[in-house]
Parts: C-alpha cells; structure tokens; sequence
C-alpha cells in the first residue's frame, strides 16, 4: 500500500513539475537538454543592431558655451546603454568653418574645436568601449570646406592638387561667360560657381562654400580611402557615408563640355533643386564602385587587425533598385546598411494600415537574398516622426521598427517623444533655409529637428548652462525629458526601453521570418515565427477608433490565447494578460506585443539536436504516473 501511495505521489510531482514549466521557453528537464537555436551560427553584432544618431551639437554641453561637445557625449553615453543601444552615429565632428554644421570639413583628421580635441575623442572612444557601445562616424566624400587645405592648394593650381576638385572655365556665350551647365545646387542657385584667383568655376552640389571632389582622380580617392584608415585606427566600428548618390557627376564630353539637365514642369521656380531632373548629378553608375572600394578599405584593415567587423551605412534616397546595389553583388562586397528610407519618404499622417504593410514589405521583397533589412525613422534632415506622422504614434513607431527584422536607426530625441520645435526667421541658422527668404523659409529650414536634447526641467533642459544655446530650447521641455519620463512606467522612453530588452532576449527577434499584413484598414499586423521558439504577434491600430481583429484569420499557425508581452499608456490590457487570439481588441493608436507559450523544447541524444512537442511529453508522462499507479 506504501508503494502504491509513492507511485502516486511521484506521479503528480511529475505532472505538477511539467505544468509549472509548460509555459516556458525551453523547459530544462536534465542537464543535457540544450537550446535548439544555440546550433545556428551567430548574429553579427551589427545585423541586429539598435543604432542612435547623435547630432553632436545638440546631445550635451559640457563646457557652458550653448553647443554640444564630445566630453558631453562621453558624460551621457551610460544613457543609450540604458537604452540597450549596439551602436552610435555621430554627424560631423571634424574642423570645419560650420557653412553647413560640420558637413563643410577643412581637415577629415582633425576634430573641431567647437566640439573638442583629439583627446577628448580618445577619451569618449575608452568610455564607449567600456560601456560596449560601438562608435560610427560621419564620413563626408562628396566635397570639403573651401578652407581646406586640398582646396586652397587647388585653387592656387598646385600640380598636386589642381585636379582633386571639378573645374571649368565656363561656356562662352556672345562674349560673355556662363557657367558649365545648368545644374542647381540643392541649397538653391546654381551649382557653379566662380572663383577669381583660379579663373575657372568649381562645382558644389550644396553650399557655395563646399566644393565638390573630383573622384575621376585617383589621387583623391586614395586620400579619402587614408581618411577611413584614420579612423578605423582610432577603433570605430564603421561609418555612416553622407549623400552618397551626390559623389560623381557626368564626365564632360569629348568637347569638354557639360550637359543640361531637362527640367520639371511641376517646379517654376529656377532657383529651386526640384526644377530640374537631376539626371547627370545624382545616381551615375560610377558611385555603386566607389562603395564598393570604400568597404575593400575596411575589409582590409580587418584583415590585417582582426577584430569584429567594420560597417558602412550608406545614406540615399534613391530609387529602391538602385539602393539595392549599395548592398554589394555576385563579387564585391558593399554596405552592410544602405539606408532604408521608405518609412520617412512613403509615409503620411494619412497612410492606412494597407499603406504601412505595402511599405514594409517594399523593402523586403527587393531586398537581395542573405542581406540584413534596417529600419530608419527620422534624421537630422527630416521632420521628427511625432511631427511627421503624429505624436501619437510614436511608440507605434517605435515598436514597428523594434519588431521588423534587422537593424533600426533611431534619431535622438524621438525615444522620449521629442517633436519639432518652431524656429523664428531671426533665430535660423541652417543654410538651406538661410539661402530663402522669411516668407518661404520654413520649409526649406532643418534646424525644427535639430534643437538640443531635453534631459530634464532644469535650465536649457539640462542640455547646457548657457545664456544661450545653439538653437533655442522647446517649450514643452518641461514634460518631455529624460528625467520626468524614467518616473513614468509607460512613458515613452520606458516603452522603448522595454521593446529592446524584449528585442535582445528573444531569439525569434532576432533570427525569425516574418508576415507583415494589414489586418484591417486600421491595424498593421506583424508576425515573428521561428521553428521550436516563440512566436511574437505586434499589431498596431494606426487610426482612432476602437478595433477588433481576429488574428487566427490572417496569421497562420496562432494559439487560442496569446499572452501580452508589451503595451503602451493607450492599451487597456497589462503585461502578462493572457487574450484571445481570435478577438483582439485595440484602443485608438494602441500597440500591443504578443507572444505565444513555447509548445517544444530541444534536447541533445548522442550528439544529435531533437525536439518533443511539450503536449507528447506530458502525455508520455501521464502514461508512466498511470502506470507507477496501478502497479
């Protein structure tokens, strides 16, 4: 009878013990049993990267004279670490008279004294290593400062670098001298322009004071190519390649002359970059090469110091089949991240979920097969995506490009929830909008974007102590900030700190396939599957009603409950809730994270990986505790 009562005890602790671990990822039953996923070969840390844009001027003053500095993106760099950040991008740092903050270099290794020294980078570089945040710099071929030394040599026709820009003595016309050609710059005005000591017009596709490079010279791509061994020395991790569609131009022809581009009839306005098609300027075959080579340089130096690999991302907007061959082909490698932009460029405050679903998926059906897909929503060039698309989609925004595969590119600021901030003529400083006038100036005007970081309710939002920033601060400093928000558990900053702590814990994340579907006209559906390993259900209500979808008929292979893993302030269920996966309900611009209960787990038998479904095991042993129990 003792017997008896033991069968039956250890045959409950038996049942008890797979009903506590029924519901976890890969139950550990014995020491043998291993993950499945553990197998597969591992992720290069930059294919599943959470990378943040710095706009160095804006991050953190450190010295009190209203900019931002390196030693202040040193003091600040454990914050992104708190945002399970892989990799930051800093924009321009280099000396530079700042015509265009920076994107005008007089020297590419030589740091600004605005932003610090030498030094100072070398100590942000050690700090960076041991918070494990990789460093990306803003690497700028297109042109350099006309203060540059390159520049002044060629100008004075020094035979060493009387060619390392684009010249030309103009077209004669009745006597009188013209530019080269019709080509706008996309600062407005003409492209050419003249210089009096040389006597010749140089090229510059932005400001009159960034002259372009003359990469037919291979004495100028050699230059550039040492330009990234400079740094790679430094220890960056890759760079962020600035207007790359820009790099080459049309060659003139056999009469040295240069073409006309045709123009637009939806434009007239003659001064403006849209009046014409820019079909000899951007896009010339000759740029795909020039990346190419560019990432041979960082190839090499791996080779030859070892370490993990350098990355270049790639900034265009151009038409998708020609950013897909940023990626590399049949026999030459290229970026490993040529931006993806349709989320900015294809997006409106009106898009429907069908609208969101057809852009996601662009990009992953002309994606070449073994590339890795990113995700970018907003820069310091365009409208921050709460201005963009609505502050109240933020993190919908957020949790879409968390939840997509790949690796996603967030601008600084918008994990709080930061928004464009009215600039007044008076206190503009970007040239685009400087080289309008008041009456038209704010859509051409980059600096909404650009206004300084808000860390707390302090004075200049914590970003400074100044009398004066940069840029002024936004009014709604005051609830929109570092601070305030780590106090609110569904703040902005704290969901997005969520989604990536969800993100770098789950294997189907990282590795899973995905279906994109708009599940109603309202809600964007994202499923993450991968074989043996939780499946993950986003949806999204992008509109402002209430919504129900039933998930089991647009998603295949979906359990009768899912459990919520991430809501947002919008949401009415709680993390942990479990809900019916054929009735899903979504308050308006709700966004919810879902997740399935594991139903396999892997073990390892003579060296071979094998899976049991959870259900035949608790069968199996409700078999052996019927059995201890008769017998």
């Amino acid at each position: 009878m003792m017997i008896k009562h033991r069968s039956v005890a250890v045959a409950l602790v038996l049942l008890q013990l797979l009903a506590v671990v029924q519901g976890q990822p890969f139950p550990n039953y014995h020491a043998n049993f291993v993950d499945i996923e553990e197998q597969a070969a591992e992720l290069k840390w930059w294919q599943t990267g959470a990378f943040y844009q710095i706009y160095p001027r804006s991050f953190k003053d450190s010295n009190g004279d209203g900019v931002g500095d390196l030693n202040g993106i040193s003091e600040r760099l454990s914050y992104l670490k708190e945002l399970g950040i892989t990799a930051t991008w800093l924009s321009p740092i280099f000396t530079s008279p700042m015509a265009d903050f920076g994107y005008d270099i007089a020297n590419f290794t030589e740091i600004a004294s605005i932003f610090g020294t030498m030094a100072d980078f070398e100590n942000l570089m050690k700090v960076a290593q041991q918070l494990n945040i990789k460093i990306i710099l803003d690497f700028v071929p297109n042109h350099s400062s006309d203060e540059c030394e390159w520049f002044k040599r060629s100008a004075a026709g020094d035979p060493e670098f009387k060619d390392f820009y684009v010249w030309h003595p103009g077209r004669m016309v009745n006597g009188t001298r013209h530019p080269p050609s019709n080509w706008i710059s996309v600062f407005r005005g003409s492209a050419w322009q003249w210089h009096e000591g040389r006597q010749e017009y140089y090229l510059h596709q932005f400001v009159k004071k960034q002259p372009d490079l003359n990469y037919r010279n291979p004495k100028v791509r050699e230059a550039m190519n040492n330009v990234l061994r400079f740094w790679l020395a430094k220890g960056v991790s890759g760079f962020r390649i600035d207007a790359v569609p820009h790099v080459f131009e049309m060659a003139p022809d056999s009469q040295n002359q240069y073409r006309d581009e045709p123009r637009n009839d939806w434009d007239n306005d003659p001064e403006d970059y849209g009046y014409l098609q820019h079909i000899y300027t951007v896009d010339q075959p000759e740029t795909i090469d020039l990346v190419y080579s560019w990432r041979a340089v960082l190839d090499e130096f791996q080779r030859k110091n070892g370490g993990e690999e350098r990355i270049l991302m790639a900034e265009t907007y151009s038409p998708i089949d020609i950013v897909m061959q940023y990626y590399g082909n049949a026999t030459a490698e290229g970026a490993q991240l040529p931006f993806n932009f349709l989320l900015i460029s294809e997006l409106t405050n009106s898009s429907n979920a069908g609208e969101y679903a057809s852009t996601v998926k662009k990009w992953l059906q002309h994606m070449p097969k073994g590339r890795t897909a990113n995700w970018v929503l907003g820069n310091h060039d365009k409208p921050r995506v709460g201005s963009r698309l609505g502050s109240d989609r933020i993190d919908m925004l957020n949790i879409l490009i968390a939840t997509l595969p790949g690796a996603s590119v967030t601008y600084q600021g918008e994990e709080l929830g930061m928004t464009d901030v009215w600039i007044s003529w008076k206190d503009t400083v970007d040239p685009s909008a400087c080289n309008t006038n008041p009456s038209i100036y704010e859509q051409f005007s980059r600096d909404p974007e650009r206004t300084p970081f808000q860390w707390s309710n302090a004075t200049d939002a914590g970003f400074s102590n100044a009398s004066k920033t940069w840029l002024p601060i936004g009014e709604d400093y005051r609830q929109i900030n570092v601070n305030l928000e780590e106090t609110q558990p569904l703040s902005h900053l704290n969901v997005y700190k969520q989604l990536w702590k969800l993100r770098k814990q789950a294997k189907t994340m990282q590795r899973g396939d995905t279906d994109v579907k708009a599940l109603s006209g309202a809600v964007l559906g994202v499923k993450r599957y991968l074989k043996n390993d939780v499946t993950f259900v986003t949806v999204l209500n992008i509109y402002d009603g209430v919504e129900t979808v039933n998930l089991q008929q647009s998603f295949s292979d979906l359990p009768a409950q899912l459990q919520v893993v991430l809501v947002t302030e919008r949401s009415k269920v709680k993390v942990g809730d479990l809900i019916n996966s054929t009735s899903v309900q979504l308050q308006p611009k709700d966004s919810l994270v879902l997740q399935s209960t594991s139903s396999y787990f892997a073990y390892a038998t003579n060296g071979e990986i094998r899976q049991l479904p959870v259900l035949g095991v608790y069968l199996w042993l409700a078999q052996v505790a019927l059995y201890l129990t008769h017998r």
